[in-house]
């Protein structure tokens, strides 16, 4: 007994050192780049800003139904649900689904339900909905927010979200003015022409964007890449993103605290402030920090090495694209969905929502382009200025319960300086703005309304 007591005691004099570590402020930097094809032209960028439209032919449509009627199916082992990839058996469901009774042109018109544009930044074109409210009570205003998606994901993750931010129900909630694009390479937006466009380059662009559109400051939310790519945000401009709001916050770094709380948290949880949740999600630590990731990210080795050659086989069939993405949507929503035959997609989303989130992928052209993003990243290193940077303004963190890495509160403070939340969530996983879009918008309410200090903490 006296021994664990010293053994605790020592280790809450390190951990109060590691907190009151002097923390000296130091702001990402970030240069204009261009990523355009070609060399960069003489005098100044096209700053306009174009309405854009999704758009589809009988053409395009005609030839995804010849290539769905022209896949080539191949059984899955007995007994195997989820647990080698996406179900065979279920998978021809969901093509005969695609082929005879997904309406294309339906969905394109719910796409084209918000107002869509483009703009043209360090030389590619940027993609982005902007979405402000109908109406708003005299004497308030609509706090602008920018919300970004990830992968497998598209800006349609959110489109159960947004009209609780712009139309919320109470007159107590804030209205919110949304923008929210495509990150480049994916969907919409331009594909980069030139190597070494990671998560910095599309902070910075996004932020140009903002100030294109005439804010000053603004708030940013983000999920999966969204995420990193909204930290990187407010670590380059601090002054300008009011607020930083994410549901998903892997650590950037190991650290003494996280490596400390990894080899006695169990034994001593209360010491690193772990609930039971953290503790059920983070030991034993072999099998959940170890086993676990390894058997759920082989797509990140293949897409951080060689995302072109993978990449290629995908473009070329809807149904190869398709299983990709949609495995995705089944194991990052719940791990024990690859133990149903069906994955649980149908849990949790309608396949009118999944596949127009794949045609996105197909129509654009865009899958090779996305999976680059991984290799742009992930080639520099894991200890580029911003994995080392903390963040300094006002910071929000949902914590979903079965979000693919689980990051306890004791594990996101040393990064976000300035926590002003941190919710565990009721339910829920990765793609959490489409799965849960009312828990969601109810945290990012909650958030916003603290740092505006329109309601007390």
């Amino acid at each position: 007994m006296y021994i664990e007591l010293a053994v605790a005691l020592g280790l809450g004099v390190v951990v109060a050192l590691v907190f009151l570590k002097k923390r000296r402020k130091s702001v990402l930097k970030a240069h204009d780049g261009w990523w355009g094809v070609g060399a960069c032209p003489q005098g100044p960028e096209d700053d306009s800003i174009r309405p854009f439209r999704v758009e589809t032919t009988s053409e395009e449509i005609e030839d995804l139904h010849r290539r769905l009627d022209q896949t080539r199916s191949f059984p899955s082992l007995e007994d195997s649900q989820f647990n080698y990839g996406f179900n065979s058996k279920y998978l021809e469901k969901v093509v005969s689904y695609w082929r005879n009774d997904f309406n294309w042109r339906k969905q394109v018109d719910k796409l084209n339900k918000y107002p869509h544009f483009k703009t043209k930044i360090e030389g590619i074109d940027i993609h982005y909905i902007h979405v402000k409210p109908k109406s708003l009570a005299e004497g308030t205003r609509a706090v602008p927010l920018m919300i970004v998606h990830g992968w497998p994901g598209s800006f349609y993750e959110f489109y159960g979200m947004i009209p609780l931010l712009t139309e919320p129900s109470s007159p107590d909630d804030i209205t919110f003015e949304i923008i929210c694009p495509s990150i480049p390479g994916y969907g919409f937006s331009e594909a980069p022409h030139k190597k070494g466009f990671d998560s910095v380059c599309a902070a910075h662009i996004f932020n140009k964007l903002m100030k294109r559109l005439g804010f000053n400051q603004y708030y940013v939310q983000g999920g999966d890449w969204g995420s990193l790519i909204t930290t990187n945000m407010a670590q380059l401009e601090p002054n300008a993103v009011k607020g930083l709001h994410i549901n998903f916050a892997p650590p950037s770094k190991g650290g003494l605290l996280i490596m400390l709380s990894i080899l006695f948290g169990r034994r001593f949880p209360k010491l690193f402030g772990f609930t039971e949740h953290d503790v059920k999600r983070l030991f034993p630590t072999m099998e959940k920090l170890v086993v676990d990731r390894i058997r759920e990210t082989g797509y990140l080795h293949i897409q951080a090495t060689k995302p072109d050659t993978a990449g290629r086989g995908l473009n070329d069939s809807p149904v190869g694209l398709a299983a990709y993405i949609l495995e995705k949507f089944s194991t990052w929503t719940d791990p024990e969905f690859k133990n149903l035959e069906d994955g649980g997609l149908e849990r949790k989303f309608s396949l009118d929502d999944l596949l127009t989130n794949v045609m996105i992928y197909w129509t654009s052209g865009s899958i090779i382009s996305s999976m680059r993003f991984y290799k742009e990243n992930f080639s520099k290193g894991l200890n580029q200025p911003h994995a080392k940077l903390p963040v300094y303004v006002p910071t929000g963190v949902a914590s979903f319960p079965n979000e693919l890495t689980h990051s306890p509160k004791s594990w996101v403070t040393p990064k976000y300086y300035k926590l002003k939340t941190y919710t565990p969530m009721a339910r829920g996983g990765h793609f959490a703005a489409m799965e849960e879009p009312q828990l969601l918008a109810e945290d990012v309410q909650n958030f916003v309304k603290i740092v505006e200090k329109r309601e007390k903490k």
